[in-house]
C-alpha cells in the first residue's frame, strides 16, 4: 500500500493483487461497484445493497482525502464508528468491495493513530476492530504482507465503555421526573397567598350569584312573571352529504392482466402428481408482492395442472401467456401467484374428462419480452390490480376466449352474454396480441371461424352469429388453482358452460388441478380402517369368552 490511497487506480491494483482472476487488467474506476459480485461470487446483493456499496465507495474516498477540513473529517469518522458498532461489515454481514476499499484507504491513517486515538475515551474502537477484521479474515483472502498490516494489540484498550443498564436508566428518568415535579410544586408554593386570595374572591362571587338567582325565583313566584331568560333555539343539523358509490369499471377483457411470461425453471410438485411448479419472470418490479428473486430476475412461483398433459421438457425456458392479477392461492403447500394459459378440446355433453388432453400452451411471439402486456384487439383499458373473486370477472369473461383456423387466440364477444348490452356489441373476434403487435397462437387446436372473414369488411349478420360464434369457435376453460377444487373433486373443474352440444370445441386451461387424494379423504379412510379393526377385535373377544363359558359348563 505504497501508492496514494485516494487513487482509484491504486485501489484497483490492490484488488487485482488479491483477486487476479476477478479483476481484469482493463477494469476502471466505474467498474468498482460491479466488482463485488465477481470478487465474492457466492454472495448475492439486492438493488438497495448495490446502491449502498456505491455510496460507501464514495465515502471511503472522501475519508482518505488529505486536504479535508479537520472537523468534517472527525465527523465522518464518528459516523462511521457508530455505523460499525453493530455491524461486522459495512453491509452488516455480507462482504463487498466497499469493505476492501475502506480498509485500503483508512489503514494508513489508523496505522499512525496513537493508542488514545484508537481505543481511548474519544477513540474509534469499532473502526480499529473493522480494520483488524478485514486484514485477517480468511474468507476475504487479502494479499497483504505482515509488514504492511496495521499492528493492532487487541489487549491494549485504553477505555472500556460501560454498557447501559436498563434499570439504572429507568431510575435516572424517574429521578428527573421527580425533580421536575418538585420544581413545579415550589412554584405553586411561592404564589400560595395569591392563590388563596383568588379562591376566596371566587367563592364570594359564587355566593352572590346564588343569592341573586334565589331572589329572582321569589319575585317570579309572587308576581307570576318568569324571570328565566329564553332558551336559545337549537340549530337544525343539516344531513351529511352521502358519499357517492364508487364508479364500477365496465366489464371488459382488459380487466384481466395478461402478460408475456418466461419460464426460467419448471419441476414436478413435491406433493401433487398432476402439478408442475414453475419459476416465471413476468416483468414485475423488485419488491412486488408474491414475488422473489431467481438468477437476478424478479419471478413468480406458479403451480399449473399440466403434469401428464404437457411434457416437462416443453415447459423449460419457453415463453407463455400468464394471468397475473388473480388472487394467489396455496396449492398443496406452495403459493401460486399466477396462472398459465393453455388450450385443450372442449368436452361433449355427458362426456367425462379422462385427463389425457391434448393440451397446448398459448405461445407469444418469439421476440416478445417477459412482462410485455398482452391484450385483445378492439378492447382498450387498464387491468385491475387484483381481480375481486366475488365479482367472478375471470369466470364471466373466460367463455369468450377462442382460437381461429389460423391458430390465433382471440376473444369472441358473442360468447359472453353480459357484454351484449354494451356499446360495440357487433365487435368482431379480437386477436390476442402483444403491445408490440405480435399474435399469440396455439400449435394445432384451431378449426374455427377465420378472423379475416369476420374482420372489418364482412361482419357476421345477427341471424348467423349464434351458429358461428357458439359452434365453430375454440373455447377457453380454466383449471383454477382454488383449494376447494383440489379438496372436493378429483376432476379438473370446467366452469365454462357448454356452448355447443354437437361439436367438440377446444377450450382453454389455466394451470391448476387436483393432485391425488386429499387430507380429508385420507383421514376418512384411516378412521374407517381403525373402526373396522376395533369391531373385529370385539367380535374375537366375544367368541373367546363364549368358548370359555361353554368349557366351564361342561
Amino acid at each position: 500500500m505504497t501508492s496514494s490511497p485516494t487513487s482509484p487506480s491504486a485501489l484497483l491494483d490492490f484488488l487485482r493483487a488479491s483477486y487476479p482472476s476477478a479483476v481484469s487488467p482493463s477494469a476502471s474506476e466505474t467498474d468498482l461497484p460491479a466488482l463485488s459480485h465477481q470478487v465474492f461470487p457466492n454472495t448475492s446483493y439486492t438493488d438497495s445493497e448495490k446502491v449502498e456499496i456505491s455510496q460507501w465507495l464514495t465515502t471511503s474516498s472522501r475519508l482518505a482525502t488529505p486536504d479535508e477540513d479537520e472537523a468534517k473529517h472527525a465527523e465522518r469518522l464518528g459516523s462511521l464508528n457508530i455505523h460499525l458498532s453493530t455491524r461486522t461489515t459495512l453491509l452488516g454481514s455480507k462482504p463487498s468491495v466497499a469493505d476492501i476499499a475502506l480498509y485500503y484507504r483508512l489503514a494508513p491513517a489508523v496505522k499512525s493513530w496513537s493508542a488514545e486515538e484508537r481505543t481511548g475515551k474519544h477513540g474509534y474502537h469499532h473502526i480499529v476492530r473493522f480494520i483488524d477484521f478485514v486484514q485477517n479474515a480468511p474468507f476475504l483472502g487479502l494479499s497483504i504482507s505482515d509488514d504492511n498490516k496495521v499492528d493492532i494489540d487487541l489487549n491494549d484498550v485504553k477505555f472500556v465503555r460501560k454498557p447501559l443498564d436498563p434499570k439504572e436508566e429507568k431510575e435516572r428518568k424517574k429521578k428527573e421526573k421527580a425533580a421536575a415535579a418538585a420544581n413545579g410544586e415550589t412554584v405553586l408554593a411561592v404564589g400560595k397567598d395569591k392563590g388563596e386570595d383568588t379562591s376566596k374572591s371566587s367563592k364570594k362571587e359564587q355566593a352572590r350569584d346564588a343569592a341573586a338567582k334565589a331572589e329572582d325565583k321569589v319575585k317570579g313566584a309572587v308576581t307570576g312573571e318568569s324571570t328565566q331568560q329564553p332558551k336559545k333555539e337549537k340549530k337544525e343539523k343539516q344531513p351529511k352529504p352521502q358519499k357517492q358509490p364508487a364508479k364500477e369499471t365496465p366489464l371488459s377483457p382488459c380487466l384481466i392482466d395478461l402478460r408475456v411470461g418466461h419460464i426460467l425453471k419448471a419441476e414436478n410438485h413435491p406433493n401433487a402428481d398432476s402439478l408442475y411448479v414453475s419459476t416465471i419472470a413476468c416483468g414485475d418490479a423488485p419488491g412486488t408482492d408474491n414475488t422473489s428473486e431467481y438468477e437476478g430476475q424478479v419471478v413468480r412461483t406458479v403451480c399449473s395442472g399440466l403434469n401428464g398433459l404437457v411434457p416437462l421438457g416443453e415447459m423449460q425456458g419457453r415463453k407463455i401467456v400468464a394471468v397475473c392479477n388473480l388472487k394467489p392461492v396455496n396449492m398443496r403447500g406452495i403459493k401460486s401467484a399466477a396462472m398459465v394459459l393453455a388450450a385443450s378440446p372442449r368436452l361433449k355433453e355427458g362426456e367425462e374428462d379422462n385427463h389425457k388432453g391434448p393440451v397446448e400452451l398459448v405461445t407469444p411471439p418469439a421476440d416478445a419480452k417477459a412482462g410485455e402486456r398482452v391484450m385483445f384487439e378492439g378492447w382498450t383499458g387498464e387491468p385491475e390490480g387484483v381481480l375481486n373473486p366475488k365479482k367472478k370477472v375471470w369466470e364471466t369473461l373466460q367463455p369468450g376466449f377462442t382460437t381461429t383456423t389460423g391458430l390465433e387466440v382471440g376473444f369472441d364477444m358473442g360468447a359472453v352474454p353480459q357484454l351484449h348490452g354494451d356499446e360495440g356489441a357487433q365487435k368482431p373476434v379480437g386477436k390476442l396480441v402483444t403491445a408490440s403487435g405480435g399474435n399469440c397462437t396455439v400449435k394445432s387446436l384451431g378449426n374455427a371461424v377465420d378472423l379475416t372473414t369476420l374482420s372489418h369488411q364482412n361482419p357476421p349478420s345477427p341471424s348467423r352469429s349464434p351458429s358461428i360464434t357458439k359452434s365453430n369457435h375454440n373455447k377457453f376453460h380454466h383449471l383454477h388453482q382454488r383449494s376447494q377444487s383440489i379438496t372436493k373433486s378429483n376432476q379438473k373443474p370446467a366452469i365454462m358452460p357448454v356452448i355447443s352440444r354437437e361439436i367438440i370445441n377446444p377450450r382453454f386451461d389455466i394451470g391448476g388441478s387436483n393432485g391425488g387424494p386429499t387430507i380429508k379423504q385420507v383421514s376418512i379412510y384411516t378412521i374407517s380402517i381403525i373402526l373396522g379393526a376395533i369391531a373385529l377385535v370385539a367380535i374375537l373377544v366375544a367368541v373367546v369368552r363364549c368358548i370359555k363359558k361353554r368349557k366351564a359348563e361342561k
